[in-house]
């Protein structure tokens, strides 16, 4: 659903091994040259690369690994890794998908505090639609996660912070 707006496009994927009472085991394994989820060769794959040392082990994370594409203010597309993460984590309660952004395209002001609504305005709706469509596939409605030191998902996007009295945002470029 992700690669349909450009936001995820599967290169692979990566998933931690769990032992049930015991936890994580250390383990972490990576699965690249993926072209689609939908393989039915997949699942086999994935569990063929359980860790000897841990017969018992199961897939406790599963996240996808991939790029996806940003548009900047003159309206050119860029690729970049992980501007969009998805993972997926068994839970005795069912799975629990997690999507998380990064980057500053998201929002209305850019990491250093500067305006920039072109950017944001040829981003921030494909994000906004990418999260609709996942909610109206799973039929549910996404739970908003914690704030953090760039920015706080609001409804289908991330929150705009207020403006300073020269129209400038936050400056947060001193932790990237």
């Amino acid at each position: 659903m992700l690669k349909q707006f450009d936001l995820l496009s599967l290169i692979g994927l990566k998933f931690d091994w769990d032992v049930l009472d015991s936890g994580f085991t250390g383990v972490t394994s990576t699965l690249h040259g993926l072209t689609s989820l939908g393989d039915p060769a997949l699942p086999g794959k994935l569990l063929a690369s359980r860790p000897s040392g841990f017969p018992e082990a199961e897939i406790n994370e599963l996240s996808v690994v991939g790029s996806g594409t940003w548009f900047n203010g003159e309206r050119e597309p860029r690729v970049e890794p992980q501007i969009v993460d998805l993972s997926v984590t068994t839970d005795p309660y069912g799975p629990f998908v997690r999507v998380s952004v990064h980057h500053d395209i998201w929002s209305w002001f850019d990491f250093s505090g500067r305006p920039h609504p072109e950017v944001h305005s040829r981003n921030a709706p494909r994000l906004a639609d990418a999260l609709r469509t996942l909610n109206s596939t799973f039929g549910v409605e996404a739970e908003t996660g914690e704030p953090t030191y760039f920015g706080s998902a609001v409804g289908f996007g991330v929150s705009t912070p207020d403006a300073d009295e020269n129209g400038m945002g936050p400056n947060l470029s001193d932790k990237l």
